[in-house]
């Protein structure tokens, strides 16, 4: 994390206004480009900066002479806000994984990392901005003095909240993801260990709801008995748990899933690294236009 400094200073200029000037030093350029065309944008008259190099920072230099002090240091937390959210932010998130999840290897956590972008992209800024923004806003003006790497680490409580919670969710996802990988291996070399007792079975799919059928087409009878359900996991395909168990009894030759609503979901792509080319997918055979036809009568008759 970069050691910036922002000093806040308050003098008096030659007109007799009050001037507030804004030092900013970093070291770092990536910072320094964004800073400067960020400032550049600032929709405010009587804003000037500049851009000094000394001996260990280049610092970026705002003075503003007029009187709506509280936009300026609108604008100026908004461009700091944006600053982290934009450079900093993906450096915040690695510190955190690494500190609090660090029983992970470093291929864990750059996984934990890579779900944890992705639920970012997923989800509004709106959220952290505003946290950032207030925390910047109300710091800058009050107080003379403002490190950066500092006040990140103590001082954004709000923002760190938010992005543990982040975090929080996408380990929850990872341990998730990997027992269901972990979950299906097991299943695969049990299905292949297992010689099938029976040729064919019929899976009916329709809104995420399975019925079984033998390859005469008789109801198969599934056991919701939990304990007589040995196959489960702690994952779950809710009612579908049970037809997985049923199949995994069974452990057929060949499974024909007829998709009636044309939906193939979680559950049916489970189906298929389970039971690997044992899998047939059907979606306009006669059985289906049967239960397809069956199912429009049905809502006919209720409307």
């Amino acid at each position: 994390m970069n050691n910036t400094r922002i000093l806040v200073d308050t003098i008096i200029n030659e007109r007799g206004f009050l001037m507030k000037s804004i030092c900013i030093k970093t070291n770092n350029i990536k910072n320094i480009d964004y800073l400067l065309n960020l400032i550049d944008t600032i929709d405010l008259d009587d804003v000037y900066y500049s851009s000094k190099q000394f001996k260990n920072y280049k610092n970026i230099i705002i003075h503003y002479t007029g009187i709506n002090t509280k936009v300026f240091y609108s604008e100026i937390a908004t461009v700091l806000s944006y600053l982290v959210i934009d450079n900093i932010e993906d450096i915040i998130i690695k510190n955190l994984i690494k500190s609090n999840y660090f029983y992970f290897d470093s291929t864990e956590r750059q996984i934990i990392f890579d779900i944890c972008s992705e639920l970012l992209i997923e989800q509004p800024i709106e959220k952290r901005f505003d946290a950032l923004y207030t925390s910047f806003f109300d710091y800058i003006s009050t107080e003379k003095n403002l490190l950066l790497s500092g006040f990140i680490t103590f001082r954004l409580f709000d923002y760190v909240s938010e992005l543990n919670s982040i975090i929080d969710t996408s380990v929850n996802k990872f341990i998730i993801e990997r027992e269901y990988i972990e979950f299906i291996s097991l299943l695969k070399i049990y299905i292949k260990s297992q010689p099938y007792t029976t040729a064919k079975v019929h899976l009916i799919y329709n809104n995420q709801q399975s019925t079984l059928l033998d390859d005469k087409h008789n109801l198969i009878v599934v056991n919701d008995n939990i304990f007589n359900a040995k196959y489960l996991s702690d994952i779950t395909f809710s009612s579908n748990d049970y037809a997985l168990n049923t199949l995994l009894s069974l452990v057929p030759k060949n499974i024909v899933v007829h998709l009636i609503d044309n939906n193939e979901d979680e559950f049916i792509k489970t189906l298929k690294l389970v039971f690997e080319d044992r899998i047939e997918i059907c979606k306009n055979c006669d059985l289906c236009k049967l239960y397809r036809n069956d199912i429009n009568f049905s809502k006919s008759k209720t409307n």
